[in-house]
């Protein structure tokens, strides 16, 4: 998708004509995984890394060159959290982050930071830290969660329909999100079989309870991008925004 002209690549461009111009960008990458802490980069001029095998040699040309902001990155060491924060100068843009900024912001003009997720942390701990990161959106910072709500690509499929458990997975966390009922996106119990099926490690789920932990109650939440990819990937994404923007 970071090389292709196609529905979801045109919905993330879409998004990024819309919206009104960012003073950065926070950015959680599932390709972004750490233990012993939760480490934000602090890079003025954060690398391209392409953290993938086996994939088309025009990926690898692909040149990302967004500035960081190692002023913001100090700025999140300040916030009063029970997940305190650790600079690193260690890790770049992977390309959980820039196959999407890209179409989103193809200049590269607006400065971008990624933050690790800390395996060792429970949803619910993730969804708090997210809460704590939302104030950042007032200062006009715009929070990229990068995942899938289906991701499982041992049963990819190139031209399949996608799977029944990866259609109900997917129809019923977006009506969890539509009804705001955010904790619950993460309870899957009536479901254990199809998430165990959408997501044999949550790696590519826990950049959506960052997302979502960053929604406001003045929001308004749209889906756009809907629809799978080889089967078993889902590509729905939405957008939060204030009612007034």
């Amino acid at each position: 998708n970071a090389i292709s002209d196609n529905g979801f690549t045109r919905g993330w461009a879409e998004v990024g004509r819309t919206l009104a111009p960012p003073k950065a960008i926070l950015s959680i990458s599932a390709h972004w995984l750490s233990r012993n802490g939760t480490y934000v980069t602090s890079n003025p001029k954060p690398r391209t890394i392409y953290d993938m095998q086996g994939f088309p040699e025009p990926l690898y040309q692909i040149r990302y060159p967004a500035p960081g902001d190692p002023q913001l990155a100090r700025q999140l060491i300040g916030l009063q959290s029970d997940q305190p924060f650790q600079l690193t100068e260690q890790w770049g843009l992977d390309h959980g982050t820039w196959s999407v900024l890209v179409h989103l912001v193809p200049e590269a003009d607006v400065p971008v930071l990624q933050l690790s997720i800390d395996l060792t942390m429970s949803f619910e701990e993730h969804f708090a830290l997210a809460r704590q990161l939302s104030s950042l959106r007032d200062e006009g910072v715009l929070i990229l969660g990068s995942g899938n709500i289906v991701h499982n690509l041992q049963l990819r499929h190139p031209g399949a329909e996608p799977y029944d458990w990866a259609l109900e997975f997917d129809e019923t966390i977006a009506q969890r999100i539509e009804k705001r009922d955010f904790a619950q996106t993460f309870e899957f119990g009536g479901m254990r079989k199809s998430a165990r099926l959408a997501h044999p490690s949550f790696d590519h789920f826990l950049p959506l309870v960052y997302s979502l932990g960053a929604i406001s109650d003045d929001d308004d939440i749209r889906w756009f991008s809907k629809g799978f990819d080889k089967a078993s990937l889902g590509m729905r994404s939405f957008i939060a925004a204030p009612r007034s923007a």
